[in-house]
Formats: structure tokens, sequence, C-alpha cells
């Protein structure tokens, strides 16, 4: 393979300034002979978390001679305030600089297309790699034991502190709860998310009546990690979404115990089991959890479908979604989610809120299986605070969904600030309650409705207005810019180079898989579907003027050692949505990066 010119690293601009440096803004000069990993993420991206957290490993063990730093791009126009980017480096443990860019300046400086995106720079301010998606950690640490040797012969590496300076701690009771639930003697169980506990209020909704969990991340009988959604099982116990240990726990609100109903603690990846013994099957990010249809429904974030728990049979099963990111309805094991982060059972629904597309989804019984319908929301990028009508509707990322005793559903409109309502009986969206801060899920009690408001770390009691409060209708699209794309053919080539020491694993039949849709579907003539080769010529339609291209890749690697019989594997995968704009003029070929450097 012939070597890449040698590219220089962009400078870091954004517009929001500098966190976790004590007030410090940071330039690539001041951090010449570290190797620098620039992560950019946005927080209301599952798989930016993933990603924080598998660089938690490597940021302690190289600590002296590798600086991470978080440039933060935001999707949403919630993500583009100082203090939500703040807040999130707190509640997600953030303990690497980060650069908040609202406008997106870098990301189009280093043209990243996806989140989350990892670019690595040498100590001499040299870009070496890009990798999209997760699943990385392995690749980055074989390149920083190489960049060590290397820069360390040549005298280009340097040693020593970073510049992360840590915030001071505040003291509140709870730290951005997830979620909350009704106890049956009338107190609330409260997901306190960032001190990695639940904590048991009494009937106000203020005094804390008992802590559980030790306050640190653990996976014992007396550890968390960030739990979110709650749901009270028929046994009288209570089943946690713990979702950074992408397990599912038990709480016995009666003795204290605290066990663990599903998952190993490891995060689910392509290839493995999605069906068995509870305990013996991976999970990934579940974030909420429901009693449906004589089950334990599950909100799998980090995957993009709904499982389900089964207390008689201690099993585990896939009961909706493919692990497509998207909007499609039709039979549960079609359809595709994007996130689903709130359930909330009725007699005849199990409500979704599905927070990447923005929308209210919901399950039925259909014949002998379930179905997924959408009642509010359109896709991945169309967002905002509009309410009437539910199909020119708008929500911004919600979290939560509660169902209320008339059958209509409340929706914890999560970056809207609002608690928001639909009633399927007239098809409306209505606004309950403003100026709350990031509510995350809402409990009924009595003619009341308790709001989980996470950024303002408390439960806010409302009463349920007769009669909804108007706000001013506002629709948005994503801030990123759309890609200029010629008519006709477009060459679709997704970049991966296995990392040093690894090779493609081929031995079971082929080692990558390439999937191509696009909204509104009429946009591809040809080129949607799935194969196994990376690169894909598509024809775009005539008379279709703009839309987005969805792309997920993944890739296997093994370790290449030819005296090993079983090689350690690594899987790579991301999932693209890239706006397009069909002008003549306009590029003929579409890179994406899963891992190396686009010739």
């Amino acid at each position: 393979m012939a070597p890449h010119a040698r590219v220089r690293a962009p400078e870091l601009i954004g517009k929001g300034g500098w966190l976790n440096t004590g007030g410090t803004a940071l330039t690539l000069a001041d951090l010449r002979g570290r190797i620098v990993i620039l992560d950019f993420w946005t927080f209301c991206c599952v798989n930016c978390l993933h990603v924080l957290d598998e660089l938690r490993e490597l940021e302690e063990k190289h600590r002296d001679t590798v600086v991470i730093i978080g440039v933060h791009s935001p999707k949403f126009v919630h993500e583009a305030e100082h203090q939500a980017v703040v807040d999130a480096v707190e509640r997600y443990e953030v303990h690497h600089p980060v650069l908040d860019d609202p406008e997106l300046a870098t990301w189009k400086q280093y043209a990243v297309r996806a989140w989350p995106t990892l670019v690595v720079i040498d100590p001499e301010g040299y870009v070496v790699a890009q990798h999209a998606g997760e699943g990385h950690a392995h690749a980055l640490e074989q390149l920083v034991g190489e960049l060590e040797a290397e820069h360390a012969a040549k005298g280009t590496l340097r040693r020593g502190d970073g510049p992360y300076v840590a915030p001071e701690p505040v003291a509140t009771d709870l730290r951005f709860p997830g979620k909350a639930l009704l106890l049956p003697g009338g107190t609330f169980l409260v997901s306190d998310s960032t001190r990695h506990q639940l904590v048991e209020l009494a009937a106000d909704g203020e005094s804390v009546v008992a802590r559980v969990g030790s306050g640190e991340r653990g996976f014992g009988p007396d550890g968390f990690s960030e739990p979110q959604g709650l749901a009270l099982l028929p046994d009288g116990t209570v089943a946690v979404a713990d979702t950074v240990n992408h397990a599912l726990r038990a709480y016995d609100p009666a003795t204290g115990a605290v066990t663990t109903l599903a998952g190993t603690g490891r995060q689910w990846m392509q290839g493995r089991p999605t069906s068995g013994p509870a305990t013996e099957v991976d999970l990934s990010s579940p974030w909420d959890v429901a009693w449906f249809a004589d089950r334990l429904w599950i909100a799998m974030a980090g995957v993009h479908q709904l499982w389900t728990y089964d207390p008689a049979t201690g099993t585990v099963e896939v009961a909706a979604g493919t692990t497509n990111e998207g909007l499609v309805d039709g039979p549960a094991p079609e359809a595709w989610f994007a996130q689903p982060s709130g359930l909330a059972a009725a007699e005849d629904r199990l409500w979704v809120a599905d927070s990447e597309t923005s929308a209210l989804r919901y399950v039925e019984r259909d014949g002998e299986g379930f179905a997924v319908r959408t009642a509010v929301g359109t896709g991945l990028f169309d967002f905002g605070h509009r309410d009437g009508d539910a199909r020119q509707a708008l929500f911004q990322h919600p979290l939560g969904v509660t169902a209320l005793p008339d059958g209509s559903v409340a929706v914890s409109d999560t970056y809207n600030h609002a608690l928001r309502r639909y009633d399927p009986a007239t098809g409306e969206v209505t606004t309950l309650a403003t100026d709350l801060r990031e509510p995350s899920d809402a409990v009924l009690v009595g003619d009341d409705i308790v709001v989980v408001e996470s950024a303002r770390h408390r439960l806010t009691r409302l009463r349920l207005p007769e009669e909804a409060v108007r706000v001013e209708s506002v629709a948005h699209r994503t801030q990123r810019a759309a890609t200029d794309v010629a008519p006709g053919r477009l060459r679709l080539d997704v970049v991966f180079q296995a990392p040093t020491g690894q090779k493609l694993d081929t031995r079971y039949g082929p080692s990558t898989r390439l999937l191509v849709s696009s909204t509104p579907p009429e946009l591809l003539a040809e080129g949607s579907g799935t194969g196994t080769d990376l690169g894909r010529d598509l024809a775009l339609a005539d008379g279709v003027t703009e839309g987005v291209l969805h792309v997920s890749a993944m890739a296997a690697s093994c370790d290449d050692d030819p005296e090993n019989e079983y090689p350690a594997c690594h899987m790579h995968q991301q999932d693209w949505g890239v706006p397009v704009r069909v002008v003549p003029g306009g590029a003929g070929r579409l890179p994406l990066v899963l891992a190396g450097l686009d010739a």
C-alpha cells in the first residue's frame, strides 16, 4: 500500500470554549509532544457514550503520554446550549478536556461525517488515523503503543501531566436522576444516575429515606453504573436497567438485596447470541423497562431494539428491531428504532419514546405476534416543538413516556424542556408544561404528575392541566451541512484498514457487511440493500433533489498469528446518516471512514 501524504492536524476551534481545563484555552501547539485523540461526540448519542467508556482504560493507562480531547459537536438544537454541554460533561463523568463546538467548526475542519468519530494526532501534530463508530479500543491501544515507541526513539515524545482540571463537585441529594417509580407504600424510587445509586424519597418527593448502592461504579451486590429505568415486577421486586453495566438488576425493597436478572456486564456486539439464559447473554445499554404482555420489555438503546425478559424461564430474547437505526414500522422483527429510551405499558399498547428520531412509537399485538407503529415523528433529522395534528407535530429527543388514565400519553420531551401530551382519540399533540429542565421521566400520583427534572436534579410535582399550554411552534433540522453529490452515479466507499497485527477474518465467509437505504426511499434508483463488499455503486433517481443516505457497515478483524488456533477477534461497526443534496458539479464519490485514512 502506498504511504499516505502526511496531513497536518487543523487547529481546534469552538465558539463555546473549553471545559475541564480550569479556564485555559488549548491549542495544538500546547499539546505538541503528546499523542492526541480527538473524540467527536454529542451527548444524545448512545454510541458516543459507549466510546466514552471504551476510552476510560486507555486514558488511565497512558495518562502521561496521551491527551484525549472531547470535541462536542451537536446534533440537536438543545445540544448547542453551553450549559447543556457543561451538564453532560458532569453527567457522564468525562475526565478529559472538552471543546464546545456548537457551530461544528472543528467537525468541518476534520471532515467528520458521523458520531462518534475518533481522530489520532501524533506528537508532531500530524493526523495518523481515523475511526468511526465503536469497538476500536484494541486498535487504539495498539496504535498508541507504536507511537510511543516511535516518538520516544525520535525524541519527540513529551511525558507528563495532562491539561485536565477537575471541576468542583456540587452537593445535591440527587445528581442527574434518570427515571422514577412510585412504590406501593407511596414513596418514590429514583435512579440517581451520575451517583450510580438508587434513592428512595418520601412521598413529598424531596426527603431521602434510603440510598441503595455504594455510589461508585460497580457490578457487585452494592454497585450500579449509571442506572436508568425502573419497573415493578409481579413478585414485588423492582427491575433496574443498569445501563452502563449492560445488565438488568433486581432490587428488593423489603430486604434491600440487589441481584442480577440478565446480562453479563459486557456490551453486546454483532454476532453474539440474542436469546438464551438471561445471565449468559450480553445486553447493550438497557435504558428503560416496563411490564407488558406477561414479560418485562427492555428498551435496548445501545442496539436500537426492544428485548424481553421472561422471569418464568429466566431467558431473554429480541422482541422488535433489527439493530439498524431509523424509523421503520411494520412487523416487530422488521421494524427499525433509533435509541429507544422510554417505555410505558397501557392496556393494549406498549408506548416507546424513540429518542434519536424524536418520535413516539408503540407496540401492539398483530395476530400471533407484535407490530410497531408510529404516532408522532418522521425521522432522524426532523425535530422541534410543534403542537397540533400528530402528522406534523414535533418533539426533540424525548426520553420518557407515561400512560395517562384517559388513554392519552404524556411525553417527557427532554430537549424541549417540556411535558407534552398525545391523544390517540383525536390525533392531537399539546403541551402540558414548559420551563422544565431536561425532563426524562414522569409518574402519576393521583391527579398530579411528578416529573424527573434531570438537569435540575429534582422531582417536580405538577397538577395535570385541563387545558394545554400554548407555545410558539418551531421546527428544526440538524445543523450538519448536506453533502453535495452529482446527479446519476455515486460511488460509495467505506474505508476500512485492519489495525496493525490484525487481518480480516474470512475463516467462516465474508467478514464485512454493508447495508444501504435512503430517506425518502425514492432517492436511490439502484444500490439499496445488503451486501458484503464495503464499496458500492449507487444510482440517484431523477427528480429527487435531497434526502439522507443511511449506511451501516461492519468489519471483523482478528489477530494475525498463524500459531494461534483461536486468535482474538474484534468487531468494528458504524451507522451513518448522511444528508445529501443533488446538484450539478457535486461529488461523484462518497468516502466514509470506518477505520484508517482515506487515500
